[in-house]
């Protein structure tokens, strides 16, 4: 039976950079403080463990890569975590104690073929301590082209639980209708979009969200500082210039008309706690449901692969 009160958790905060322990520090004691206030839900930003490598170039220029650049690079990959592994373990043992559901943003590493390829990945954690599931990023933005791979549609990942049904996006990957339209044709109640823009026009595509998709939309931004990243980085002159805070932040939750429900939060860390009445999505689909009474499909239709694409398979 689907509960009608729902109460999440965003947290706005970030780890010291390629520092896995770290982030797994904060991931404990934040998850506490917010279940602490009767969080059923928690939710962690974009690639939080083990950080956002904003304004990092990894040595890199069209045509050359440097020496230094890769050793930051094998500094972010000794970071990187296994799904499942130990660090998922450790999640689910702290999603059981709590009680609680956890989305967490993260850097994964792959397993099955290349282990020299990351992506930009979030983890659901059941209450049970279950791995329920993870979705990785579909087309890394500029830049993270050259740190994570690219996803597939087999991770198109909405999760039926007694909170709502609950998936989600990555950043700019929720620019991409027919991302959107995958999510929504799932049912969505719960609609997670982390990630590591704090500009004002991202603030305008969580609320579309809402209001397209008839859901709500719980936003996790990172709250970043120079303070966080390491001194000793090969390429640490590249933010050496910038501002103190590199990311403001701006997590929100975003009701399915297109209203906040917490409004954004910028330049500190924080927990931003609601609790979501999901009675007000059935309401809310009575005059527009995307992919139901408002859809056209005899003249638009979406084909989703939704098939795990191997390089390699084998015959037996």
């Amino acid at each position: 039976m689907k509960k009608r009160e729902v109460k999440v958790a965003v947290v706005q905060s970030a780890p010291i950079l390629f520092d896995k322990q770290s982030a797994m520090d904060k991931i404990d004691s934040m998850s506490r403080e917010a279940a602490g206030q009767g969080a059923e839900l928690i939710v962690f930003p974009e690639v939080f463990l083990p950080g956002y490598p904003r304004g990092l170039s990894f040595g890199a220029r069209v045509g050359s890569r440097t020496a230094d650049g890769r050793r930051d690079w094998e500094r972010y990959w000794e970071s990187a975590i296994n799904i499942p592994g130990d660090e998922t373990v450790i999640f689910g043992e702290l999603a059981k104690e709590l009680g609680i559901y956890l989305v967490i943003g993260v850097v994964e590493r792959d397993q099955e073929f290349s282990t020299g390829t990351l992506f930009n990945s979030m983890v659901y954690i059941g209450p049970d301590g279950n791995l329920l599931g993870k979705h990785r990023k579909l087309v890394p933005t500029g830049s993270e082209r050259l740190l994570w791979g690219q996803g597939d549609g087999s991770t198109l990942t909405v999760i039926d639980t007694p909170l709502g049904r609950i998936g989600g996006l990555i950043c700019w990957e929720n620019y991409m209708p027919l991302a959107r339209t995958a999510m929504y044709a799932q049912g969505i109640d719960i609609y997670i979009a982390p990630t590591a823009d704090a500009r004002d026009t991202w603030q305008s595509t969580i609320r579309h969200i809402g209001c397209e998709g008839r859901c709500y939309v719980i936003s996790c931004n990172q709250y970043a500082t120079k303070d966080s990243y390491p001194a000793d980085l090969a390429c640490y002159d590249d933010i050496k210039e910038d501002a103190d805070i590199l990311s403001r932040g701006g997590s929100a939750i975003v009701g399915p008309l297109g209203d906040y429900v917490v409004e954004p939060l910028y330049n500190e860390e924080g927990i931003l706690i609601a609790t979501l009445d999901l009675a007000q999505v059935v309401q809310s689909r009575f005059d527009f449901d995307a992919v139901g009474h408002y859809s056209r499909p005899d003249v638009f239709q979406l084909v989703v692969n939704d098939q795990k694409q191997d390089i390699v398979r084998r015959k037996s």
